[in-house]
């Protein structure tokens, strides 16, 4: 998916994978990547749709960040969990501290809401 290290050589921060070609060589990389030995793969900004192939098909864990909500585990940047970076806020964030008293509480309402599938969203994901 999106390699942010990569991002100037990409042209920024593009949803990675919709094209046919793109979405084989991630699926590729990501059965190589098991193949020899992979402990977990991260999916960043890819679609949905591609992130549930993608998962359904391996046996290691796969932790989405934009990726939907069919991957194994989900993962946010606090800042973007507390709704606090600077910039434009990426399409696959909630700002979980908006009406909770903590940080602690936010990052408690951000577990829950992966656990019982209400994070993240259609409104969190790519097509």
């Amino acid at each position: 998916g999106l390699l942010p290290q990569s991002i100037h050589r990409l042209g920024g921060y593009r949803v990675q994978g919709r094209e046919p070609e793109a979405a084989r060589r991630l699926r590729e990389d990501a059965r190589l990547l098991e193949e020899v030995g992979a402990g977990l793969l991260v999916l960043e900004c890819v679609p949905a749709a591609l992130a549930r192939e993608i998962s359904h098909a391996l046996t290691l864990p796969v932790i989405g960040i934009g990726a939907g909500p069919d991957c194994d585990g989900q993962v946010l940047v606090l800042y973007d969990l507390l709704g606090i970076s600077p910039g434009r806020r990426p399409r696959f964030s909630k700002d979980f501290l908006s009406g909770e008293p903590s940080v602690a509480a936010a990052v408690s309402a951000y577990v829950q809401a992966v656990k019982s599938g209400g994070f993240p969203g259609p409104e969190h994901t790519y097509t």
